[in-house]
């Protein structure tokens, strides 16, 4: 019978996928691994990995000869070395298309949160203070510029819902074509979009191309007194030269739903920034959306073991993503 180990998690249960892998004849174990050591230990005689936060390393996966799968709940692979998957022949998956609404309108309500200080306002009112002014002036939106910064599944939703809101969009993706772009977005380059956009919302996965690529430099183009919106990754973003950003003005306030760091360390200097909006890595959830999610990460392998059954040598023959 294929065995897969569940790495770690942090859901309330597990009925979900124990019900997928029971209908495919798969056991299914659970352990909490959250070092190579114990990941290592736990996954010795398993023939898939179902991950969420695990570190799946060159070391671990060399351990691992069995290992034929890795399928992450998530849309990205983070923790995994995907160049070490693919020298070792092991397939790994993940459910890029399960939350591509949730997140877009996520980063669209902290977009309006900040240019309408929805939380600032909030803040206001229980010091006491009840002003329409109290916050500062505002803008109106239909007359500000929306930059988004990668138009995959999530940039493209995000510009769809925002299009009606803010008088421009604007988008920057080097890796699509030009007939890929809505026709209500305006190519725009990386520098110039920083430059032009009152609000900058961030839709791009973590590479060794995007960390940190939101720096000082891009930073201090931005019009003095815009906004920054995160629900991509943290470590997309330099997080000293956002809070320098937000101190100096050139900021008028950032929303950040992804952390380099999570959860946020209680001595974080991102606690003490009142213009700064932070939700806790929740752009992608709604029941619905957890449910998807989780069940499609559970099918990659079910999919995987099937092939594996009626295909001798497909397991282990080459590294891909379902």
């Amino acid at each position: 019978m294929p065995r897969v180990l569940f790495t770690d998690q942090d859901y309330p249960d597990l009925a979900l996928e124990q019900e997928v892998f029971d209908a495919a004849g798969i056991e299914l174990s659970v352990k909490e691994c959250r070092s190579e050591d114990a990941l290592i230990a736990a996954a010795a005689d398993v023939d898939a990995l179902l991950i969420q936060y695990a570190p799946v390393t060159e070391r671990v996966i060399a351990a691992l000869p069995r290992l034929g799968i890795i399928s992450r709940i998530g849309a990205g692979f983070d923790t995994v070395d995907t160049e070490a998957c693919a020298r070792h022949g092991v397939w790994l998956a993940n459910s890029p298309d399960y939350g591509v609404g949730e997140v877009a309108t996520h980063a669209l309500a902290l977009c309006l949160a900040l240019v309408r200080n929805v939380v600032a306002y909030d803040r206001d009112i229980r010091n006491g203070k009840w002003h329409y002014l109290s916050s500062g002036k505002l803008k109106r939106a239909s007359e500000m510029t929306l930059g988004i910064v990668g138009l995959g599944r999530i940039g493209k939703r995000m510009a769809h819902v925002s299009r009606n809101v803010f008088r421009r969009v604007m988008a920057f993706d080097p890796y699509l074509i030009d007939g890929d772009f809505p026709a209500f977005v305006e190519r725009s380059g990386l520098e110039a979009l920083f430059e032009q956009s009152d609000v900058v919302s961030l839709h791009t996965p973590l590479n060794a191309e995007t960390r940190g690529m939101v720096g000082r430099s891009l930073l201090g183009r931005m019009r003095t007194g815009s906004f920054l919106v995160n629900t991509s990754r943290g470590a997309v973003i330099e997080v000293d030269d956002l809070l320098h950003a937000l101190d100096s003005g050139i900021l008028a306030g950032a929303a950040l739903d992804v952390l380099p760091v999570e959860p946020v360390p209680a001595d974080s200097r991102l606690l003490q920034q009142p213009q700064l909006i932070l939700t806790p890595h929740a752009a992608f959830f709604s029941v619905q959306a957890e449910i998807e999610l989780r069940r499609k990460a559970a099918q990659n392998i079910v999919s995987w073991v099937k092939r594996s059954a009626t295909r001798p040598g497909y397991g282990k023959s080459c590294a891909a993503q379902l």
